[in-house]
């Protein structure tokens, strides 16, 4: 597994998972994700291993799991207001190997304004899963 490093935007809360899929090549146009974090109307997420997630810099900030509300896996800067797990590709600070190209998923939920480039784009989700994507692609890390 590939050990990767995130943080905030004001840099008050840091943190570190584990992963096999480190490529982000999935953008995810649903309205949780668009309205969450997608400037450009979709947000990437990350496959990480929840079990490994260590908030290693102001885990004071975070909110308890019974005071996160939508997808328990998520929380926030307080201060700076960065969402930080699922967690979004736009808050790790580790380079991230870059795809071929983008997969568009949900676009059934997407925004009109929001026009994906090149790449695979599906109403809802892929027959595939990210883990399967990154071994057929050569991006796996054991």
């Amino acid at each position: 597994m590939k050990q990767l490093s995130g943080s905030c935007h004001c840099g008050a809360i840091a943190f570190t998972f584990s992963t096999h899929a480190p490529a982000p090549f999935m953008r995810c146009y649903c309205s949780i994700c668009r309205k969450t974090s997608g400037g450009g109307g979709y947000t990437v997420n990350m496959l990480g291993q929840y079990a490994t997630l260590k908030v290693t810099k102001g885990k004071d900030l975070t909110a308890p799991k019974d005071q996160q509300v939508l997808c328990q896996d998520r929380f926030f800067c307080p201060t700076c207001a960065s969402i930080l797990v699922l967690p979004y590709a736009s808050c790790i600070d580790t380079e991230l190997p870059k795809p071929e190209r983008a997969t568009h998923i949900m676009m059934g939920s997407a925004a009109k304004w929001a026009v994906p480039e090149d790449g695979e784009r599906y109403d809802e989700y892929p027959p595939y899963s990210l883990e399967e994507w990154h071994k057929t692609h050569g991006y796996y890390v054991d």
